[in-house]
């Protein structure tokens, strides 16, 4: 027997044993396949430049997308404020996607009901299940707020939040003071980054509408979706404390997404006093840390009058010394000497490990501010983005893609793909690849199918562990992706010299 009681073995190792083998060749005989010619003549087409063309021609099928759906991103936004309970108006089984893309990401539980659609819903409408779902999530979880996005179902049949909302404090499911914020987010169009941006949007006007703004001098900051949010906004809040400057992070996730294992179960942890959410209406400005998922509610500021900013996901150097510029002209508080010594370490290991990475290429995927972000420092230190492709990007985007590589000698090579797939990618990478590739875990496919190695860097990461403890943002974020870039070049390179022993360095 290939395990005993006396010896486990891990899935990894149990299906490679000499019986599960057999089992797997002996299925072969009713699975209808080809021969192992045929298959390889096929594998060996696909990475062609004929079939990349014929893959760039396709115009009504997906394959893959670098995205997922509006609903998932509002639930991670609804996350991030205090005692606040997501509620999607659709299936259990949406619900449970979202719940479960979250939690194998950040290795956290994550909160989330819905309102049970089902057959009869879909042709009669779900108003009932939302009034009897909000009855039941307002004395089961008693959260201080709950916030509802919308799925498929729902939106198909068009359901009306607003409408179904005032029945349900009508028919007494929550009491009229209670905040439910609400936001359409059809999974069919957008992504999660919209949907993201509709949730922050719904939480701010469920605060601020009907309100007199008093203008103060606090800063507002929404992150963003972030798959690195539980480092990144501590890191965020750290900057702040150290410039002085009064803020309010909306929608924190920093602490639902890293609870301490104690003895005590929080289904609710940290996030953004709903008090604060309140008396953000009165903020100086309101920045954004990722320009494509913050649009709407960024407008929505504005027409409240405050000032307005966004920042592609600050990363590196220069996209670091934007941010602290414009925070220190908007507040009037100086940049501390300590950041800027920060600033310094981050030039010097920079320059340090300058010979390993100038000139070596790589490709990108992910979301539109993500790639951005990681583009620009890609090009600080002197490497070469070649394949850059955001499957929820914008033509506008694009464009901010284009001018960021003509700003530089090394993005003579960078190519800008707006709205193309992982399948896209995989076409790109055989016929045109880099050395490197860098994306979240669905990247894997990529790497064992073409040898590219891949660094993970963004949502979702499936396969390592606790990448989202610690920030890729600002200057000490800088200095973890510079880290983990030249960790994945040496590796590769110390592979490479092992099979011949010629150049198996000590010292790198």
């Amino acid at each position: 027997m290939p395990q005993s009681a006396d010896n486990i073995k891990d899935h990894a190792k149990l299906f490679n044993e000499p019986e599960y083998q057999k089992l797997f060749e002996s299925k072969k005989q009713f699975e209808g396949c080809h021969s192992e010619d045929v298959v390889a003549s096929q594998a060996a087409y696909i990475n062609t430049w004929e079939y990349r063309e014929k893959n760039f021609s396709r115009e009504a099928l997906t394959i893959n997308p670098a995205k997922a759906c509006q609903p998932l991103g509002a639930v991670f936004a609804a996350a991030g404020f205090e005692r606040t309970l997501a509620f999607n108006h659709g299936s259990q089984g949406c619900t449970a996607y979202f719940r479960s893309h979250l939690t194998r990401h950040f290795k956290e539980p994550c909160s989330a009901v819905s309102t049970s659609m089902t057959e009869d819903a879909a042709v009669f409408g779900g108003m009932q299940n939302l009034i009897d779902g909000l009855n039941n999530a307002y004395h089961v979880y008693k959260p201080k707020m709950i916030a509802i996005s919308t799925t498929c179902i729902a939106e198909v049949i068009g359901d009306d939040l607003n409408a179904f909302v005032r029945n349900a404090r009508e028919k007494g499911s929550v009491p009229e003071d209670f905040p439910v914020a609400y936001a359409h987010t059809p999974s069919f169009v957008g992504s999660h980054i919209v949907g993201y941006d509709a949730m922050v949007k719904a939480v701010l006007s469920n605060f601020w509408e009907g309100k007199e703004r008093q203008p103060g001098t606090k800063i507002n900051i929404v992150p963003g979706f972030d798959g690195f949010a539980v480092g990144n906004n501590r890191e965020l809040k750290r900057i702040l404390d150290a410039m002085g400057i009064e803020y309010t992070l909306v929608s924190d996730v920093s602490d639902v997404f890293d609870t301490p294992t104690d003895g005590t179960f929080r289904m609710f942890d940290g996030g953004t006093k709903l008090e604060d959410v309140a008396d953000a209406l009165n903020a100086k400005a309101t920045f954004a840390l990722q320009k494509y998922c913050s649009e709407k509610t960024l407008e929505y500021a504005e027409s409240k009058g405050q000032d307005v900013a966004s920042f592609h996901y600050p990363l590196g150097v220069g996209a670091t010394d934007e941010l602290l510029v414009k925070l220190a002209a908007v507040t009037g508080k100086p940049i501390p000497e300590s950041l800027e010594r920060e600033r310094g370490r981050l030039v010097d290991a920079m320059a340090d490990s300058n010979a390993w990475i100038h000139g070596k290429t790589f490709s990108v995927f992910g979301d539109p501010d993500f790639v951005y972000g990681i583009t620009r420092f890609l090009l600080e230190m002197g490497a070469e983005p070649v394949h850059l492709l955001a499957t929820n990007g914008s033509k506008e985007w694009a464009a901010d893609m284009d001018a960021l590589l003509k700003s530089s000698p090394y993005g003579v090579k960078g190519q800008v793909w707006a709205g193309k797939d992982l399948w896209h990618m995989r076409s790109l990478l055989a016929t045109e690849p880099s050395e490197f590739l860098i994306g979240n875990s669905y990247g894997k496919y990529l790497e064992r199918d073409l040898g590219i190695p891949l660094i993970r860097l963004t949502f979702p990461i499936f396969d390592r562990h606790h990448h989202h403890r610690f920030p890729v943002l600002g200057y000490q974020g800088g200095l973890a992706v510079l880290r983990t870039i030249l960790d994945k070049i040496l590796d590769v390179l110390d592979v490479e010299t092992a099979k011949t022993g010629i150049s198996y360095d000590l010292v790198r």
